[in-house]
Protein backbone atom coordinates (compact mmCIF):
# COMPACT_ATOMS: atom_id res chain seq x y z
CA UNK A 1 0.00 0.00 0.00
CA UNK A 2 2.88 2.45 1.03
CA UNK A 3 4.23 2.18 -2.49
CA UNK A 4 1.17 3.08 -4.26
CA UNK A 5 0.73 5.82 -1.56
CA UNK A 6 4.92 6.72 -2.99
CA UNK A 7 3.67 7.17 -6.77
CA UNK A 8 0.33 9.05 -5.78
CA UNK A 9 2.52 11.73 -4.52
CA UNK A 10 4.92 11.55 -7.38
CA UNK A 11 2.10 11.99 -9.75
CA UNK A 12 0.06 14.38 -8.09
CA UNK A 13 3.64 16.58 -7.89
CA UNK A 14 4.10 16.37 -11.06
CA UNK A 15 0.89 16.91 -12.71
CA UNK A 16 0.54 20.07 -10.90
CA UNK A 17 3.84 21.00 -12.10
CA UNK A 18 2.75 20.16 -15.83
CA UNK A 19 -0.38 21.95 -15.65
CA UNK A 20 0.57 25.39 -14.04
CA UNK A 21 3.14 25.48 -16.88
CA UNK A 22 0.67 24.43 -19.45
CA UNK A 23 -1.75 27.79 -17.72
CA UNK A 24 1.58 29.87 -17.43
CA UNK A 25 2.15 28.91 -21.55
CA UNK A 26 -1.19 29.80 -22.53
CA UNK A 27 -1.40 32.87 -20.36
CA UNK A 28 1.62 33.81 -21.90
CA UNK A 29 0.84 33.27 -25.76
CA UNK A 30 -2.78 34.94 -25.29
CA UNK A 31 -0.92 38.38 -23.96
CA UNK A 32 -0.23 39.83 -27.29
CA UNK A 33 -4.32 39.53 -28.09
CA UNK A 34 -5.26 42.83 -29.52
CA UNK A 35 -6.95 45.33 -27.16
CA UNK A 36 -10.50 45.94 -26.66
CA UNK A 37 -11.47 49.94 -27.36
CA UNK A 38 -11.76 50.26 -23.48
CA UNK A 39 -8.08 49.57 -22.91
CA UNK A 40 -6.98 51.50 -25.19
CA UNK A 41 -4.50 54.51 -24.05
CA UNK A 42 -3.89 52.41 -20.94
CA UNK A 43 -0.50 52.13 -22.21
CA UNK A 44 1.40 54.29 -24.78
CA UNK A 45 3.10 52.29 -27.51
CA UNK A 46 6.47 52.70 -26.10
CA UNK A 47 4.94 51.57 -22.44
CA UNK A 48 3.02 48.64 -23.62
CA UNK A 49 6.40 47.45 -25.27
CA UNK A 50 7.52 47.56 -21.77
CA UNK A 51 4.44 46.13 -20.15
CA UNK A 52 5.06 43.03 -22.91
CA UNK A 53 8.62 42.32 -21.99
CA UNK A 54 8.15 42.94 -18.43
CA UNK A 55 5.41 39.55 -17.98
CA UNK A 56 7.74 37.87 -20.47
CA UNK A 57 10.71 38.20 -18.58
CA UNK A 58 8.96 37.64 -15.16
CA UNK A 59 7.60 34.36 -17.18
CA UNK A 60 11.07 33.18 -18.24
CA UNK A 61 11.68 33.25 -14.79
CA UNK A 62 9.54 31.69 -13.38
CA UNK A 63 9.43 28.95 -15.23
CA UNK A 64 13.46 28.09 -13.59
CA UNK A 65 13.23 28.97 -10.48
CA UNK A 66 9.76 26.85 -10.62
CA UNK A 67 11.55 23.88 -12.40
CA UNK A 68 14.26 23.61 -10.30
CA UNK A 69 11.35 23.65 -6.72
CA UNK A 70 10.49 20.93 -9.00
CA UNK A 71 13.31 19.09 -9.29
CA UNK A 72 14.67 19.38 -5.77
CA UNK A 73 10.93 18.49 -4.61
CA UNK A 74 10.82 15.51 -6.53
CA UNK A 75 14.30 14.13 -5.69
CA UNK A 76 13.83 15.12 -1.78
CA UNK A 77 10.62 12.29 -2.20
CA UNK A 78 12.52 10.00 -5.17
CA UNK A 79 15.78 10.18 -3.11
CA UNK A 80 13.85 10.00 0.47
CA UNK A 81 15.57 13.03 1.19
CA UNK A 82 13.03 13.10 4.16
CA UNK A 83 13.81 10.30 5.80
CA UNK A 84 17.30 11.22 5.64
CA UNK A 85 16.49 14.68 7.69
CA UNK A 86 14.19 12.53 9.70
CA UNK A 87 16.95 10.11 11.07
CA UNK A 88 19.48 13.05 11.75
CA UNK A 89 17.28 14.54 13.86
CA UNK A 90 16.17 11.59 15.71
CA UNK A 91 19.41 11.00 15.94
CA UNK A 92 19.83 14.55 18.04
CA UNK A 93 17.13 14.37 19.92
CA UNK A 94 14.36 11.97 21.40
CA UNK A 95 11.64 14.69 21.56
CA UNK A 96 8.78 14.98 19.34
CA UNK A 97 8.63 18.50 19.29
CA UNK A 98 12.30 19.14 19.27
CA UNK A 99 12.44 16.39 16.28
CA UNK A 100 9.93 18.30 14.47
CA UNK A 101 10.98 21.83 15.13
CA UNK A 102 14.75 20.89 13.82
CA UNK A 103 13.16 18.91 10.72
CA UNK A 104 11.10 21.73 9.38
CA UNK A 105 13.73 24.38 10.38
CA UNK A 106 16.29 22.14 8.30
CA UNK A 107 14.36 21.63 5.50
CA UNK A 108 12.69 25.20 5.25
CA UNK A 109 15.90 27.26 6.16
CA UNK A 110 17.82 25.19 3.05
CA UNK A 111 14.86 25.68 0.87
CA UNK A 112 15.24 29.56 1.88
CA UNK A 113 18.98 29.34 0.76
CA UNK A 114 18.20 27.64 -2.72
CA UNK A 115 15.72 30.44 -3.53
CA UNK A 116 17.95 33.49 -2.34
CA UNK A 117 19.79 33.81 -5.14
CA UNK A 118 16.33 33.90 -7.60
CA UNK A 119 14.90 36.39 -4.65
CA UNK A 120 17.83 38.66 -4.89
CA UNK A 121 17.76 37.96 -9.04
CA UNK A 122 14.40 39.18 -9.00
CA UNK A 123 14.57 42.07 -6.89
CA UNK A 124 18.14 43.63 -8.03
CA UNK A 125 17.76 42.69 -11.72
CA UNK A 126 14.36 42.34 -12.97
CA UNK A 127 12.48 44.78 -10.97
CA UNK A 128 15.22 47.32 -11.17
CA UNK A 129 15.37 46.74 -15.03
CA UNK A 130 11.69 47.95 -15.59
CA UNK A 131 11.75 50.84 -12.39
CA UNK A 132 10.49 49.18 -9.82
CA UNK A 133 12.46 48.48 -6.96
CA UNK A 134 13.81 50.79 -4.11
CA UNK A 135 15.06 48.12 -2.14
CA UNK A 136 18.28 48.60 -0.72
CA UNK A 137 20.53 45.69 0.05
CA UNK A 138 20.55 46.66 3.67
CA UNK A 139 16.80 46.48 3.63
CA UNK A 140 16.77 43.26 1.91
CA UNK A 141 18.94 41.32 3.76
CA UNK A 142 17.33 42.71 6.74
CA UNK A 143 14.13 41.74 5.49
CA UNK A 144 15.47 38.38 4.97
CA UNK A 145 16.65 37.85 8.40
CA UNK A 146 12.99 39.05 10.39
CA UNK A 147 11.42 37.00 7.67
CA UNK A 148 13.02 33.70 9.24
CA UNK A 149 13.03 34.88 12.92
CA UNK A 150 9.44 35.62 12.30
CA UNK A 151 8.95 32.22 11.06
CA UNK A 152 10.55 30.50 13.48
CA UNK A 153 9.07 32.12 16.71
CA UNK A 154 5.58 32.28 15.18
CA UNK A 155 5.62 29.23 13.05
CA UNK A 156 7.57 27.09 15.03
CA UNK A 157 5.73 28.16 18.55
CA UNK A 158 2.27 27.16 16.99
CA UNK A 159 3.84 23.86 15.89
CA UNK A 160 5.49 22.96 19.09
CA UNK A 161 1.90 23.74 20.95
CA UNK A 162 0.29 21.49 18.22
CA UNK A 163 2.51 18.75 18.88
CA UNK A 164 2.07 19.21 22.63
CA UNK A 165 -1.57 19.23 21.94
CA UNK A 166 -1.52 15.89 20.15
CA UNK A 167 0.55 14.18 22.79
CA UNK A 168 -1.98 15.12 25.28
CA UNK A 169 -5.04 14.38 23.49
CA UNK A 170 -4.14 11.83 20.22
CA UNK A 171 -7.10 11.91 18.30
CA UNK A 172 -8.97 14.46 19.85
CA UNK A 173 -6.01 16.80 19.31
CA UNK A 174 -7.98 18.36 16.26
CA UNK A 175 -10.53 19.96 18.09
CA UNK A 176 -8.16 21.66 20.53
CA UNK A 177 -5.77 22.67 17.43
CA UNK A 178 -8.60 23.81 15.66
CA UNK A 179 -9.07 26.09 18.88
CA UNK A 180 -5.68 27.10 18.46
CA UNK A 181 -5.73 27.83 15.09
CA UNK A 182 -9.02 30.29 15.24
CA UNK A 183 -7.70 32.72 17.56
CA UNK A 184 -4.34 32.97 16.10
CA UNK A 185 -5.92 33.49 12.61
CA UNK A 186 -8.43 36.23 14.70
CA UNK A 187 -5.53 37.65 16.67
CA UNK A 188 -3.30 38.12 13.42
CA UNK A 189 -6.40 39.65 11.55
CA UNK A 190 -6.76 42.37 14.16
CA UNK A 191 -3.40 43.14 15.19
CA UNK A 192 -1.16 42.36 12.03
CA UNK A 193 -0.92 45.97 10.88
CA UNK A 194 0.03 46.73 14.78
CA UNK A 195 2.55 44.23 15.49
CA UNK A 196 4.16 42.86 12.27
CA UNK A 197 3.99 45.51 9.77
CA UNK A 198 6.00 48.03 11.92
CA UNK A 199 8.95 45.62 11.90
CA UNK A 200 8.79 45.90 8.31
CA UNK A 201 7.60 49.65 7.32
CA UNK A 202 7.33 52.51 9.16
CA UNK A 203 3.39 53.88 8.94
CA UNK A 204 1.80 56.75 9.97
CA UNK A 205 -1.40 59.04 10.39
CA UNK A 206 -2.85 60.37 7.23
CA UNK A 207 -2.38 64.14 8.04
CA UNK A 208 -4.80 66.73 8.25
CA UNK A 209 -5.68 68.09 4.69
CA UNK A 210 -7.91 67.60 1.76
CA UNK A 211 -7.72 63.61 1.42
CA UNK A 212 -8.07 63.29 5.09
CA UNK A 213 -11.11 65.50 4.80
CA UNK A 214 -12.66 63.43 1.92
CA UNK A 215 -12.02 60.65 3.07
CA UNK A 216 -13.72 61.17 6.34
CA UNK A 217 -16.67 62.31 4.41
CA UNK A 218 -17.23 59.47 2.67
CA UNK A 219 -17.06 57.28 5.94
CA UNK A 220 -19.55 59.25 7.48
CA UNK A 221 -21.98 59.29 4.50
CA UNK A 222 -21.17 55.24 4.25
CA UNK A 223 -22.05 55.21 7.82
CA UNK A 224 -19.14 53.96 8.15
CA UNK A 225 -16.89 54.58 11.68
CA UNK A 226 -13.18 54.90 10.49
CA UNK A 227 -10.25 56.43 12.87
CA UNK A 228 -7.66 54.94 11.70
CA UNK A 229 -5.90 56.02 8.85
CA UNK A 230 -2.44 55.16 7.90
CA UNK A 231 -0.36 56.10 5.09
CA UNK A 232 2.61 53.48 4.53
CA UNK A 233 5.80 53.87 3.04
CA UNK A 234 5.87 51.05 0.80
CA UNK A 235 8.00 52.89 -1.50
CA UNK A 236 10.81 52.01 0.79
CA UNK A 237 10.60 48.68 -1.61
CA UNK A 238 8.76 49.43 -4.42
CA UNK A 239 7.33 51.86 -6.91
CA UNK A 240 4.39 49.65 -6.96
CA UNK A 241 1.26 50.76 -5.32
CA UNK A 242 -1.35 49.83 -3.15
CA UNK A 243 -4.38 49.57 0.01
CA UNK A 244 -5.81 47.43 2.00
CA UNK A 245 -8.17 47.37 5.07
CA UNK A 246 -7.45 45.03 8.14
CA UNK A 247 -9.28 44.24 11.60
CA UNK A 248 -12.16 44.59 12.91
CA UNK A 249 -14.61 46.86 15.32
CA UNK A 250 -12.34 49.52 16.89
CA UNK A 251 -9.17 47.76 15.07
CA UNK A 252 -9.89 48.11 11.73
CA UNK A 253 -7.98 50.10 9.71
CA UNK A 254 -7.13 51.64 6.51
CA UNK A 255 -3.51 51.71 4.83
CA UNK A 256 -2.49 53.32 1.82
CA UNK A 257 0.95 53.00 0.18
CA UNK A 258 2.80 56.26 -0.27
CA UNK A 259 3.01 55.34 -4.07
CA UNK A 260 -0.13 55.48 -4.50
CA UNK A 261 -1.26 59.15 -2.80
CA UNK A 262 1.95 60.10 -5.17
CA UNK A 263 0.25 58.69 -8.59
CA UNK A 264 -3.78 59.34 -7.79
CA UNK A 265 -5.81 62.25 -7.65
CA UNK A 266 -8.27 62.86 -4.24
CA UNK A 267 -11.10 61.48 -6.07
CA UNK A 268 -9.40 58.18 -7.21
CA UNK A 269 -7.81 57.39 -3.64
CA UNK A 270 -11.24 57.95 -2.09
CA UNK A 271 -12.97 55.33 -4.56
CA UNK A 272 -9.86 52.89 -3.88
CA UNK A 273 -10.64 53.36 -0.33
CA UNK A 274 -14.82 52.90 -0.99
CA UNK A 275 -13.95 49.71 -2.62
CA UNK A 276 -11.98 48.46 0.33
CA UNK A 277 -15.02 49.63 2.57
CA UNK A 278 -17.38 48.03 0.44
CA UNK A 279 -15.40 44.76 1.32
CA UNK A 280 -16.29 45.16 4.73
CA UNK A 281 -19.81 46.35 4.86
CA UNK A 282 -21.02 43.29 2.75
CA UNK A 283 -18.90 41.28 5.19
CA UNK A 284 -16.21 39.98 3.01
CA UNK A 285 -13.92 39.95 5.78
CA UNK A 286 -15.95 37.75 7.85
CA UNK A 287 -16.82 35.28 5.20
CA UNK A 288 -13.13 34.66 4.69
CA UNK A 289 -12.27 34.49 7.47
CA UNK A 290 -15.31 31.71 8.50
CA UNK A 291 -14.52 30.08 5.18
CA UNK A 292 -10.58 29.79 6.26
CA UNK A 293 -11.21 28.23 9.72
CA UNK A 294 -13.86 25.47 8.44
CA UNK A 295 -11.87 24.77 6.11
CA UNK A 296 -8.94 24.71 8.64
CA UNK A 297 -10.89 22.45 10.90
CA UNK A 298 -11.90 19.81 8.25
CA UNK A 299 -8.29 19.52 7.28
CA UNK A 300 -7.25 18.99 10.97
CA UNK A 301 -10.01 16.75 11.47
CA UNK A 302 -8.76 14.59 8.48
CA UNK A 303 -5.15 15.04 9.29
CA UNK A 304 -5.68 13.51 13.13
CA UNK A 305 -7.29 9.99 11.12
CA UNK A 306 -4.47 9.53 9.03
CA UNK A 307 -1.10 11.12 11.11
CA UNK A 308 -0.57 7.20 13.11
CA UNK A 309 -0.99 5.64 9.31
CA UNK A 310 1.98 4.04 9.13
CA UNK A 311 1.61 3.79 4.92
CA UNK A 312 1.99 7.54 4.59
CA UNK A 313 5.58 7.33 6.55
CA UNK A 314 6.88 4.37 4.96
CA UNK A 315 5.76 5.86 1.64
CA UNK A 316 8.49 8.42 2.78
CA UNK A 317 10.66 6.03 3.63
CA UNK A 318 9.87 6.18 7.46
CA UNK A 319 9.29 3.28 9.32
CA UNK A 320 7.93 4.40 12.41
CA UNK A 321 5.40 7.07 12.00
CA UNK A 322 5.61 10.57 13.60
CA UNK A 323 3.83 13.91 13.51
CA UNK A 324 6.57 15.93 11.04
CA UNK A 325 6.71 12.89 8.63
CA UNK A 326 2.81 12.25 8.79
CA UNK A 327 2.27 16.56 7.85
CA UNK A 328 4.01 16.17 5.04
CA UNK A 329 2.79 13.32 3.21
CA UNK A 330 -0.77 14.62 4.38
CA UNK A 331 -0.13 17.64 2.59
CA UNK A 332 0.80 16.33 -0.96
CA UNK A 333 -1.82 14.15 -0.84
CA UNK A 334 -4.23 16.87 0.27
CA UNK A 335 -3.33 18.82 -2.30
CA UNK A 336 -5.96 17.97 -4.76
CA UNK A 337 -8.29 19.03 -2.70
CA UNK A 338 -6.83 21.98 -1.83
CA UNK A 339 -6.79 22.98 -5.75
CA UNK A 340 -10.16 22.19 -6.09
CA UNK A 341 -10.94 24.44 -2.88
CA UNK A 342 -8.90 27.35 -4.51
CA UNK A 343 -10.89 27.32 -7.48
CA UNK A 344 -13.89 28.07 -5.92
CA UNK A 345 -12.32 30.65 -3.35
CA UNK A 346 -10.81 32.79 -6.41
CA UNK A 347 -14.53 32.33 -7.74
CA UNK A 348 -15.81 33.95 -4.49
CA UNK A 349 -13.25 36.27 -4.67
CA UNK A 350 -13.81 37.38 -7.65
CA UNK A 351 -17.25 37.99 -6.89
CA UNK A 352 -16.75 39.86 -4.03
CA UNK A 353 -14.43 42.02 -5.63
CA UNK A 354 -17.55 43.11 -8.48
CA UNK A 355 -19.85 43.75 -5.44
CA UNK A 356 -17.26 45.86 -3.32
CA UNK A 357 -16.61 47.94 -7.10
CA UNK A 358 -20.68 48.12 -6.94
CA UNK A 359 -20.49 49.50 -3.37
CA UNK A 360 -18.04 52.21 -4.26
CA UNK A 361 -19.41 53.21 -7.65
CA UNK A 362 -22.61 53.41 -5.67
CA UNK A 363 -22.14 55.57 -3.04
CA UNK A 364 -19.36 57.52 -4.66
CA UNK A 365 -18.40 57.10 -8.10
CA UNK A 366 -17.69 54.80 -10.92
CA UNK A 367 -15.93 57.15 -12.89
CA UNK A 368 -12.70 57.93 -10.18
CA UNK A 369 -12.41 54.18 -9.37
CA UNK A 370 -12.01 53.21 -13.22
CA UNK A 371 -9.49 55.71 -13.56
CA UNK A 372 -7.83 54.17 -10.38
CA UNK A 373 -7.80 50.67 -11.85
CA UNK A 374 -6.43 52.24 -14.78
CA UNK A 375 -3.87 53.96 -13.02
CA UNK A 376 -2.84 50.96 -11.14
CA UNK A 377 -2.61 48.60 -13.82
CA UNK A 378 -0.44 51.12 -15.75
CA UNK A 379 1.91 51.57 -12.96
CA UNK A 380 2.07 47.90 -12.14
CA UNK A 381 2.89 46.96 -15.29
CA UNK A 382 -0.54 44.57 -15.40
CA UNK A 383 -1.31 41.95 -18.16
CA UNK A 384 -4.28 43.64 -19.93
CA UNK A 385 -5.14 40.77 -21.34
CA UNK A 386 -5.08 37.71 -19.65
CA UNK A 387 -5.99 34.00 -21.09
CA UNK A 388 -9.70 33.02 -19.41
CA UNK A 389 -8.32 29.91 -18.35
CA UNK A 390 -5.35 31.36 -16.61
CA UNK A 391 -8.23 33.78 -14.21
CA UNK A 392 -10.33 30.70 -13.77
CA UNK A 393 -7.72 29.14 -11.58
CA UNK A 394 -5.47 31.76 -10.66
CA UNK A 395 -7.14 35.27 -10.27
CA UNK A 396 -8.60 36.44 -6.98
CA UNK A 397 -9.34 39.78 -8.78
CA UNK A 398 -11.46 40.05 -12.19
CA UNK A 399 -8.81 41.24 -15.12
CA UNK A 400 -9.10 45.17 -15.46
CA UNK A 401 -11.70 44.66 -18.52
CA UNK A 402 -14.22 42.80 -16.75
CA UNK A 403 -14.17 45.47 -14.15
CA UNK A 404 -14.42 48.04 -16.39
CA UNK A 405 -17.20 46.56 -17.83
CA UNK A 406 -18.82 46.40 -14.92
CA UNK A 407 -18.75 49.86 -13.73
CA UNK A 408 -20.08 51.03 -17.11
CA UNK A 409 -23.38 49.87 -15.40
CA UNK A 410 -23.39 52.70 -12.94
CA UNK A 411 -22.31 55.22 -14.55
CA UNK A 412 -25.71 56.31 -14.82
CA UNK A 413 -27.27 55.58 -11.88
CA UNK A 414 -28.19 58.22 -9.34
CA UNK A 415 -26.68 58.66 -5.85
Amino acid sequence: MHEIIFWIIIAIITSDFIFENYLDYLNIKYMGKKLPPVLKGIYDKEKYAKQQAYQRENHRFGMLSGSLSFVLILGMFLLYGFAYVDSLVWGITSSSIVAALLFFGIILFASHLIQLPFSIYDTFVIEEKYGFNKTTPKTFALDQVKGLLLGAIIGGGLLSLIIFIYQKTQNMFWIYAWAVVAFFSIFMTMFYSNLIVPLFNKQTPLEEGELRTAIQRFADKANFKLDNIYVINGSKRSSKANAYFTGFGGKKRIVLYDTLIEDMETDEIVAVLAHEIGHYKKKHVVQGLIISLLQTGVVLFIFSMLIDDQNLSRALGVEKPNFHIGLIAFGILYSPVSFVLGIFMNKLSRKNEYQADGFAARNFKPQPLAAALKKLSQKNLSNLTPHPLYVYFNYSHPPLLQRLNHLKKFKNEKR
